[in-house]
């Protein structure tokens, strides 16, 4: 988030036994209602969860991403 006129929502993960409870929701619109005043808000997802995105009124985009699913749980490779 620059402040100003950009928010980059890097990640929203919810817990497998805590999924389908509204919680994802819950959590996704509080914060796009508290970045409502920017110019843009991007969200960097899967295809499978855009149509989560849109039921909140985002728009699908396009991009480039590299991912290193190797790293994903943020530990350090030897």
């Amino acid at each position: 988030m620059d402040g100003v006129l950009s928010a980059y929502i890097p990640l929203l993960e919810v817990i497998p036994k805590y999924q389908s409870k509204g919680i994802g929701k819950d959590l996704a619109a509080r914060m796009l209602q508290s970045l409502e005043h920017f110019y843009m808000v991007d969200v960097l997802c899967d295809v499978e969860l855009q149509e989560f995105y849109r039921s909140l009124g985002m728009h699908d985009g396009t991009g480039s991403l590299l991912r290193n699913y190797n790293r994903q749980n943020g530990e350090e490779l030897l």
